[in-house]
């Protein structure tokens, strides 16, 4: 199997950054739903605090590696302007989606949602993860704060899980493609 450098890339970004970042938000939240109906506040070991902050700071660290790497390495990427006179437009992605009445939806919404509102989902999720490791005992005591931090927790993954739907949907129909050969299985030929 082969792929681009750039496609490689592209699929870090949003497969393994992207993915576990939303699953990691996921647990959070079924964490703090099922701590709204538990009947006494779960207690940990300190080993258990010490696995759950790392837990919620891996997840801040995906966060916000899927954000800037699809910002500053993939955006530029999908961005590229094509030379004159070029007769494909394939290896230039946003060119490729405005060129057509059919694909040109995918880059004014969904482009405009990744570029802008992907972002709330890691600035809302360091958010989370702070509250959650500063005041995690005191929580029970404060519901308020524990439905807001539920509630910030929800937008980020409302957040993520569309800008991941657009990103895969703008990679079906252009995907970011160019740079070297990455050999990924089987024999180089």
């Amino acid at each position: 199997m082969e792929m681009t450098l750039r496609a490689f890339i592209t699929a870090i970004h949003g497969m393994l950054f992207g993915i576990f970042f939303l699953l990691a938000i996921y647990g959070v939240v079924v964490e703090l739903c099922r701590s709204v109906y538990a009947k006494q506040p779960s207690d940990l070991t300190v080993r258990g605090y010490s696995l759950e902050r790392l837990y919620l700071i891996c997840m801040v660290v995906l966060g916000w590696a899927a954000v800037l790497s699809g910002t500053y390495i993939v955006y530029p990427w999908y961005r590229a302007i094509p030379p004159a006179g070029i007769a494909s437009l394939i290896q230039y992605s946003q060119v490729l989606l405005k060129s057509s009445p059919a694909t040109a939806g995918w880059h004014n919404l969904g482009m405009e949602w990744k570029e802008h509102v992907a972002w709330f989902a890691p600035i809302a999720m360091t958010m989370v993860a702070y509250v959650l490791i500063r005041y995690r005992r005191s929580m029970r005591e404060h519901p308020q704060v524990r439905t807001a931090v539920l509630v910030f927790a929800l937008v980020a993954f409302g957040a993520a899980g569309v800008a991941g739907f657009f990103g895969a949907m703008l990679n079906k129909h252009a995907p970011v493609r160019g740079g070297s050969t990455v050999q990924m299985m089987g024999e180089s030929r």
